[in-house]
């Protein structure tokens, strides 16, 4: 029997919680409750644009995976936009809140809880492309889960299928501090956002809403060359990297990276 958790817990040194497994400490019902809150599901959309629809269908994917599901925002955009999504997450609150905002949508998603490190134990079947969205893949806080994580993805793919990953730009926030200018992932009024607490390892932020209430989350400030290294090293070959859906930029400007990473073998080439 599962317990509803209502408060989260970093015991009583926050900045000291760096342990991957904390999550499920940190995505508590009130706060998932607010998460569409935060994001504002048509400011997203809107900034978004059809990027990740344009990116899946030139590569021909058709049976997507939505490991980081959430309250359900990609894998019910990708639905509406003809792919063959199954949608899953190590919380039980986020995919609950996805179920609900997908049937509030006409939409009943296939949802699995599953652990990406355990991933193929949980999930069925081959994919044409893996998406790992909302800065998800920083919830992990040790580089053996990383390389174990990206494994499973690998695995769950098709020989010639995709992983789309995207992470903060930490090296921004380490290197010059944080910039909150673009808004093309939180775009909700009057919330906000902000880390509280910076280091090598550990970006610690705040989410203030307009009901005085704060949650916080603990995630590992992953630096861009360094995810495209593990990438790399896993087997996926011909990354593309992206700053706020554009391929070029300069390094400090977007609050956001997406990683476009091929499993098909290409050989030499980087």
């Amino acid at each position: 029997m599962s317990i509803t958790m209502t408060k989260q817990d970093f015991g009583t040194k926050p900045v000291e919680r760096r342990e991957t497994d904390n999550y499920v400490r940190e995505y508590v019902e009130p706060f998932v409750d607010k998460w569409d809150e935060l994001i504002d599901w048509d400011s997203r959309a809107a900034s978004e644009g059809d990027f990740f629809i344009q990116v899946l269908k030139e590569r021909g994917a058709k049976r997507v995976l939505d490991v980081a599901t959430g309250t359900g925002f990609h894998s019910i955009l990708l639905r509406e936009a003809g792919f063959d999504v199954v949608s899953a997450d190590g919380s039980a609150q986020m995919l609950a809140k996805a179920f609900d905002n997908g049937r509030k949508r006409g939409h009943i998603l296939r949802t699995t809880q599953a652990d990406w490190r355990e991933l193929n134990r949980d999930i069925y079947g081959r994919y044409d492309a893996v998406v790992c969205l909302g800065n998800s893949f920083t919830h992990l806080f040790n580089e053996h889960d990383r390389r174990k994580a990206l494994a499973e993805f690998y695995s769950a793919l098709n020989h010639d299928g995709l992983l789309i990953l995207d992470q903060r730009n930490y090296d921004a926030i380490l290197d010059h501090g944080y910039s909150s200018a673009h808004t093309f992932y939180y775009c909700g009024d009057n919330v906000s956002v902000h880390p509280e607490h910076v280091d090598p390892g550990l970006t610690r932020f705040r989410y203030a809403f307009p009901d005085q209430s704060v949650y916080h989350l603990n995630m590992y400030p992953l630096r861009k060359a360094y995810v495209r290294r593990l990438m790399r090293e896993v087997g996926f070959q011909g990354i593309e990297t992206y700053g706020d859906f554009k391929e070029t930029y300069q390094e400090k400007e977007p609050d956001f990276f997406i990683h476009v990473a091929d499993k098909r073998y290409t050989g030499d080439k980087a």
